[in-house]
């Protein structure tokens, strides 16, 4: 798999969990609240550095930045083999959905964000794994142009 083949499909998938979470937030009242849970996450990073924390509407923006480059780069490292490309991305996208339900416990996060319901539980992790379909589709088809 070509560098810049893994690099756009993992942007790809990026911005896909991206645009979708922030969709279906707005028509399904359980919809996970990833936005939510990355401005938490930030915020207590920023105060636990003795940082300000900036105001709402900045703290979103910088929360998306950072989760559009950091789901990047792990959808990057997903799909950048050639080998069993369709496995290593829908696992490794259900895995960090799996993450997105479970972790915000044990890392002192609101964990309301990503497992409120059942079915919040089953957005998240769908989310992430759409992701890593996504970016390995579109990693495949820039590696054979």
């Amino acid at each position: 798999m070509k560098l810049l083949s893994a690099i756009g499909g993992g942007l790809a998938g990026a911005i896909a969990v991206t645009l979708i979470q922030e969709i279906v937030k707005r028509v399904e009242s359980d919809a996970p609240r990833m936005d939510l849970l990355g401005m938490d996450a930030l915020s207590k990073i920023l105060k636990h550095s003795d940082q300000p924390v900036p105001e709402s509407d900045t703290l979103f923006k910088a929360t998306l930045a950072g989760d559009i480059i950091s789901n990047a780069a792990y959808y990057s490292f997903a799909v950048a083999s050639n080998k069993k490309i369709w496995t290593r991305g829908s696992l490794l996208g259900l895995a960090a959905g799996i993450g997105a339900v479970v972790l915000p416990k044990y890392l002192g996060l609101n964990p309301v964000y990503s497992n409120k319901t059942a079915k919040t539980k089953v957005i998240t992790t769908s989310l992430y794994l759409a992701g890593g379909i996504i970016a390995s589709a579109v990693a495949k088809s820039l590696d054979s142009k």
